[in-house]
């Protein structure tokens, strides 16, 4: 169930090109993570002053798509660039978070502030238990039904249909908390896998070291 995230290989392909040239002129991987926020906060802005309508959703709708490239833009130009460090990788995820947080401001100029702060808070949980897992050894889970990509494409529902900010924040909510419980049942899988593998090298230890002290006392 990795929703529209099956398409990462595709978009980053699709901007390969950019990429290369991006590479080419130096231009720093954290230029784009910061670039990513800026263009979430023109988002949030175009929610908050443009009346809902096509026109809104048109503008939501490119603002955002060049916030998910520059997502996908700051981890290739690292990598491709010899410059991924440990804290690059913890400004990504900040930026990430940043950029989606002010998306989202601006919707309290449309719906009321509990469903704003209940949808921000929905949307942190999916990253912070795929980062929860990662960092005890579970493979980072991506993907599920309302992931980044899926909560982008709703926040342009948004813009577009009048009405539909409290519809389209209850569906962010619970399509993250959705999200976050799937996350959650790999990560415990992959650990649980990862444990009994732990138990039987420590088992399979231990059993050499009783037969080498063994084999030592006969001797």
């Amino acid at each position: 169930m990795k929703g529209l995230y099956a398409l990462k290989p595709w978009y980053a392909a699709r901007l390969a090109g950019l990429r290369r040239v991006l590479v080419a002129h130096g231009v720093s991987p954290d230029a784009l993570t910061w670039s990513g926020v800026l263009f979430g906060a023109a988002a949030g802005g175009a929610v908050a002053l443009l009346p809902a309508g096509p026109f809104a959703g048109a503008a939501v709708a490119v603002l955002l798509a060049a916030r998910l490239a520059c997502a996908n833009l700051d981890g290739g130009v690292a990598r491709d660039s010899g410059r991924m460090t440990r804290n690059g990788a913890v400004r990504n995820e900040l930026g990430d978070r940043l950029a989606e947080f002010a998306v989202l401001a601006g919707c309290l100029a449309v719906a009321p502030a509990g469903w704003v702060l209940g949808a921000a808070a929905a949307a942190t949980l999916p990253s912070w238990i795929a980062l929860a897992g990662a960092a005890a050894g579970a493979p980072r889970p991506q993907g599920g039904p309302v992931g980044k990509t899926e909560r982008c494409l709703l926040l342009v529902v948004l813009a577009a249909v009048p009405g539909a900010a409290v519809p389209v924040l209850a569906a962010i909510a619970a399509g993250s908390v959705l999200t976050a419980g799937w996350r959650l049942v790999r990560v415990t899988r992959a650990l649980r896998v990862l444990d009994q593998c732990a138990g039987r090298r420590d088992a399979g230890e231990q059993a050499a070291r009783s037969a080498g002290t063994g084999h030592g006392g006969a001797a």
